[in-house]
């Protein structure tokens, strides 16, 4: 999966199993998971609505942040970087990754640019170890 805002893949493993990987890889990389959204409890709960799982996942990276932040202030308002695990109607599991190249391209501070870089160098391989 590619797209304008972010990038993924369809995974051979279970929900359960997907989310405990992805996690597992993440940090490895020196990202925690800041927060965790069930969008399927949420939907079931609010609007009393059925979707298969699905959770995003928001993942910091302390240092990456501080330089984000420093770079330009009001970048917080794309922070942290989400993480979706989401199972389809047909069982198949998808591990979905924000781009932080999105988040450069509505900046034009070069410093911006070489965080996100290396942030988004950092969510690859995460991908890739799935």
């Amino acid at each position: 999966m590619k797209n304008a805002y972010g990038f993924g893949k369809t995974v051979a493993m279970s929900y359960e199993q997907a989310l405990e990987k992805v996690t597992a890889e993440l940090q490895k990389e020196g990202f925690g998971v800041l927060t965790e959204i069930d969008v399927k409890a949420t939907m079931k709960k609010k609007l009393d609505h059925d979707i298969p799982p699905y959770k995003i996942l928001g993942a910091c990276n302390p240092p990456f942040a501080r330089r984000a932040l420093e770079a330009e202030p009001t970048i917080g308002l794309l922070l942290p970087c989400n993480v979706v695990v989401r199972q389809d109607d047909g069982g198949a599991v998808h591990v979905e990754f924000m781009d932080p190249d999105a988040m450069q391209k509505l900046s034009s501070s070069p410093d911006l640019a070489k965080v996100a870089a290396e942030v988004r160098e950092r969510l690859v391989r995460v991908m890739n170890a799935l």
